[in-house]
């Protein structure tokens, strides 16, 4: 999807659907910057190169949270200046920029810098302007379609400080931008750097002065909510700040070496993670002992990241060497550079001879029958908010990312696992499937457990601030 911002500049999202995040090319038709760009700097550079400009200018709306920036790497590449808040302490050398600044892109469109903190500290938002009028506004993780960015990342002594700044740099923006300035945000596709559930894939001032709660809402009430919403956020999250402070380099996306059978058994035995990337049904179906399912097609390295321990050895496994260089790509976003090993084919190969695992598939209408012929335990491993909302009466709560700590407490006998979607579920099942337990993985919606016949209870209502839902 490309959007003219006006007076020929063109403004280019570069989607990363995995995370939730977007990074944006703008260009004159000669010249282009960049906002917050994705380690993998390949699909940037071969964006420029299709439509014909050369990169002059890379911006950091902030020291992200949620990815591993590629933004020093592609300035190496192109020789850009590398734009950086001057309040950041970082590692690298940078061009600083701050609040009121005016960056002169081109003859055609320069870029003004706005402070707008509460995402964190030092957040930056960026004013693209041409022609004498601002046509769109890089927002990063301040003001997101219908939402804003989370300000507890940096901790929760500072959520309260930092939501009350979220407040003001939002109501900030939607002063000082004309209506039809397009907003092009970083977050809110699904990122846990939300603070609540973003919704469409455009947006303006005028639109979310209409719809956004921080530019409806006073600001004790968006304070309140926001607060009252947050939940959970991923583990690796506490990496990736030191990271983008450090100054990364561009990722090493060449292929890891191919293990055998006998090599992966070691592994697995060494206590190291040994990661099926295959369809969760295929996992389920029929995997090599001690493996651990992480389905590619789904939230993959947010969940591999949010769960794995920091720096244990991985190998991955999957169906064809695209597979691998999938995941990969995935993995280097969040600071996982380079996987141990690597195999390719299938369960039968991976195993060589030995016998392979497997557990049921089943839906919430089989969950609902099995209950009256006998007795199972239910484990819920959705978040904290989701389980508030409604869960099934006498099920256990879990949620995911504490499952590996807590899965001793999941009672003995037969375990059916559930989530929102059947992702979580289908990494929970192997889990537990790895720990010698009976299990089965329910691979259905929640919505259908009530109407399955499963008691569903709702404690209290509570707003729900969730996103990835899977």
């Amino acid at each position: 999807m490309s959007i003219t911002a006006g007076s020929g500049v063109e403004v280019i999202p570069i989607d990363t659907p995995a995370l939730g995040d977007r990074s944006y090319l703008a260009h004159d038709g000669s010249v282009a910057l960049v906002v917050d760009p994705q380690r993998d700097i390949d699909r940037v550079l071969a964006l420029a190169a299709r439509r014909g400009v050369r990169i002059t200018h890379v911006f950091e709306t902030h020291l992200h949270n949620d990815y591993v920036t590629g933004g020093l790497a592609l300035t190496r590449l192109t020789g850009a200046a590398y734009h950086v808040n001057a309040a950041d302490r970082v590692a690298f050398g940078r061009v600083p920029v701050r609040d009121g600044d005016i960056v002169e892109i081109s003859p055609v469109m320069s870029v003004r810098v706005m402070a707008t903190p509460g995402h964190t500290f030092t957040h930056l938002s960026y004013a693209l302007q041409a022609a004498g009028h601002t046509h769109a506004v890089f927002s990063g993780g301040s003001l997101l379609y219908g939402s804003t960015g989370r300000p507890d990342l940096l901790g929760t002594a500072h959520a309260h400080e930092l939501a009350r700044a979220q407040h003001a740099s939002a109501r900030r923006l939607a002063a000082e931008l004309p209506d039809d300035t397009d907003v092009y945000p970083t977050h809110g596709f699904g990122s846990f750097c939300s603070s609540a559930q973003a919704e469409g894939t455009s947006s303006t001032i005028g639109t979310e002065r209409l719809v956004n709660p921080v530019l409806i809402l006073d600001e004790d009430s968006y304070v309140a909510q926001t607060l009252a919403g947050l939940d959970a956020y991923p583990a690796y999250y506490a990496h990736m700040a030191p990271a983008n402070a450090a100054g990364p380099d561009g990722p090493d996306l060449s292929p890891p070496a191919r293990a055998d059978a006998a090599e992966l058994r070691r592994r697995i035995e060494a206590g190291e993670w040994v990661v099926d990337l295959r369809a969760r049904r295929a996992f389920a179906a029929g995997h090599l002992a001690g493996t651990l399912s992480f389905d590619l097609d789904g939230s993959f390295a947010t969940y591999l990241g949010w769960l794995i321990p920091w720096d244990t050895p991985l190998t991955l496994l999957g169906e064809t060497s695209e597979q691998v260089a999938e995941a990969q790509r995935e993995l280097v976003r969040i600071g996982i550079d380079r996987p141990q090993a690597a195999a390719h084919g299938g369960a039968a190969a991976w195993a060589a001879g030995q016998p392979l695992r497997s557990y049921p598939v089943a839906d919430f209408a089989g969950l609902a029958a099995v209950r009256h012929h006998r007795t199972v335990v239910i484990l819920d491993v959705r978040r904290r908010s989701e389980w508030e909302q409604s869960h099934i009466d006498g099920a256990m709560h879990i949620p995911l990312h504490d499952l590996p700590d807590r899965i001793g407490e999941v009672p003995g006998g037969e375990v059916w696992v559930h989530c929102q979607a059947g992702y979580r579920a289908s990494v929970a099942a192997s889990f537990l499937d790895a720990d010698g337990r009976v299990v089965v993985a329910i691979d259905d919606d929640y919505d259908r457990a009530a109407k399955a016949g499963l008691p569903v209870v709702a404690p209290a209502p509570v707003a729900s601030h969730e996103t990835l839902g899977t």
